[in-house]
């Protein structure tokens, strides 16, 4: 075992820093800055190394919900920390109980040791008999600010001053922060929203006519301008606008020029999650800041949303879903296929790809178009002929079944064993490298930048591996038990076999999924592949037998599609 000291000199010292807005009651004591110049000092003056800054800047202290310190326990739970700084009880936290957790439970069991200057606690010291009641008094303490912002926050909010960030289309006045003033770009996009919902045009239309002519979204227009609300950096798509963004702009009265405060509320102190406060509560201002739209052109918009919302009762011909639902797939883009009933003949059902470039403004290029009718013969023709040859040759079935689930499973099994013990191989190999790079730094071999820069990249390597064992070893056990599933599987077809008719209970018992491929040909020369996986045992070859015919289907006048088991 190694000595304590050696121990101190290969971990991580974290100097963890945390000040949130309400904490500029305490003066400049407490800013990151200062936080920083104590912690390091207190470090080298006690030879505490290798330190790592974790900070917390804009964050309360009445949770836990903080990035760099979530970031701070990951590296603790993997072994890189050996010691926590901070400058004094409440910088790491003003939660009693949650302050109590990490300091007298979570710390000791990962042999941490943790050090609050100012409050002079030092877990290698043993107990301090005050830490419990100053971990109340911070509670006390953010209960009575929490308070006191409150108030002033109804303050503000009753004298007009806009509480919350303007909406997409204004910004905040440069002169004075209290008032919102156009963006000219984005109140124009605002606009021309509100006008195409007065032409009759849906909300997913306006968003794909906004994708196409290559508008950015709001989160990526924020990002752009560097106004500070744009969200991640990267989005996969920042020109693709939801149905539930239209929406929102064309039910904000902020448009016509007003204010309304009071919106949403918290709570507690401690759960600051947003919650929707009921419309008699709001406090309105009318005609506060310049309008992007004209009263009368909002109002008839929400007379129109509200006329497009009123509930009614479902179509007969669209009221009950297909027993395919949920099972079809598109065995290009892996996207679900959805349900649909023709417009124009009711009798016409079908199914097409969820991800379809020209129906969705997804990415699959092709519409992978299945009759519903046509998808049930198909199945019902494959069951068909699995059923008669369990008549004809049952062990023989059984036999096939048994080979191919074992081949299948033990292949399955091999590779995931594989990947692993090259897992853990990695993730052994990753720590000794980081134990080399903090030999490294403290040798004054390898600059503290150089070190930073390697071990963030180490952590992130180590985080995955650390998510990716516990599914590998979840999917072995899953296949493990697959093994036995043989005989489950010949009594689903036996049920079939008793009742020769298809139900939604006896599908999603016999079939995990189907694939459905695009159509190839033209004309009566069309053919479409259906791949179907069956549960326990995946897809299955069934070798020749009487019933071999595929179905075909005359879609329309002069176009039929063979439908072929892939």
């Amino acid at each position: 075992m190694q000595s304590k000291k050696k121990k101190e000199q290969l971990g991580l010292t974290a100097l963890y820093c945390r000040l949130s807005r309400d904490d500029g009651a305490e003066g400049d004591s407490n800013s990151v800055a200062n936080q920083k110049r104590l912690l390091q000092k207190y470090a080298k003056e006690n030879s505490l190394g290798n330190t790592r800054f974790y900070v917390d800047d804009g964050y309360t202290g009445t949770n836990f919900n903080r990035p760099s310190f979530q970031k701070m326990i990951e590296d603790v739970e993997m072994g890189y920390v050996t010691a926590v700084i901070v400058k004094d009880m409440s910088r790491l936290g003003r939660d009693y109980l949650g302050v109590g957790y990490y300091t007298d439970t979570f710390f000791p069991e990962h042999n941490i040791r943790f050090i609050a200057v100012n409050d002079c606690v030092d877990s290698d010291d043993g107990e301090n008999e005050l830490a419990p009641f100053r971990n109340v008094m911070n509670e006390m303490y953010a209960r009575d600010i929490s308070r006191k912002v409150r108030s002033a926050h109804r303050i503000r909010g009753n004298s007009g001053e806009p509480l919350g960030q303007p909406p997409y289309g204004y910004r905040k006045d440069p002169l004075n922060k209290k008032h919102w003033i156009i963006d000219p770009e984005a109140a124009q996009v605002v606009r021309d929203i509100f006008r195409m919902c007065l032409e009759g045009k849906g909300n997913d239309t306006i968003a794909r006519i906004l994708q196409e002519n290559g508008i950015l979204n709001c989160t990526a227009y924020w990002h752009e301008k560097g106004i500070g609300r744009g969200g991640k950096k990267t989005q996969p798509n920042p020109y693709r606008w939801k149905n539930s963004t239209i929406r929102k702009i064309l039910t904000q009265q902020e448009y016509c020029g007003d204010v309304i405060n009071f919106k949403t509320y918290s709570k507690s102190f401690k759960d600051k999650t947003r919650i929707d406060n009921p419309e008699e509560n709001w406090v309105i201002f009318k005609d506060v800041h310049e309008p992007i739209v004209d009263r009368d052109t909002f109002d008839q918009v929400q007379k129109k949303i509200i006329k497009r919302t009123k509930r009614r009762a479902p179509k007969s011909e669209n009221g009950e879903k297909s027993i395919f639902s949920d099972l079809l797939y598109c065995a290009d883009c892996g996207h679900k296929l959805w349900y649909h009933v023709n417009t124009i003949n009711k009798n016409i059902c079908f199914f097409s790809c969820s991800n379809y470039v020209k129906d969705y403004r997804g990415s699959c290029p092709t519409r992978h178009y299945v009759r519903a009718d046509a998808i049930e013969q198909v199945v019902k023709l494959e069951l068909q002929r699995m059923a008669q040859f369990l008549r004809d040759d049952e062990p023989m079935f059984a036999d096939l079944l048994e080979r191919k689930s074992n081949r299948e499973i033990a292949e399955e099994k091999k590779r995931l064993e594989g990947e692993l013990q090259k897992a853990r191989m990695r993730t052994e190999t990753v720590s000794r490298l980081y134990k080399k790079a903090f030999e490294k730094n403290a040798e004054g071999l390898l600059s503290d930048e150089g070190f930073l820069q390697i071990t963030h990249e180490y952590d992130v390597e180590q985080l995955a591996l650390k998510a990716k064992i516990p599914q590998l070893r979840e999917q072995i056990a899953e296949a493990e038990r697959q093994a036995a599933n043989k005989d489950k599987f010949i009594a689903a077809i036996r049920k079939f076999m008793q009742m020769d008719e298809l139900t939604a209970p006896l599908l999603r018992e016999l079939i995990d999924h189907i694939e459905v491929y695009e159509t190839q040909g033209v004309g009566k020369s069309r053919t479409q592949r259906i791949a179907i996986h069956y549960r326990f045992v995946g897809y299955i070859d069934i070798p020749a037998a009487p019933l071999t015919s595929h179905y075909i289907s005359e879609t329309r006048q002069g176009v039929a599609v063979e439908y072929i088991p892939a």
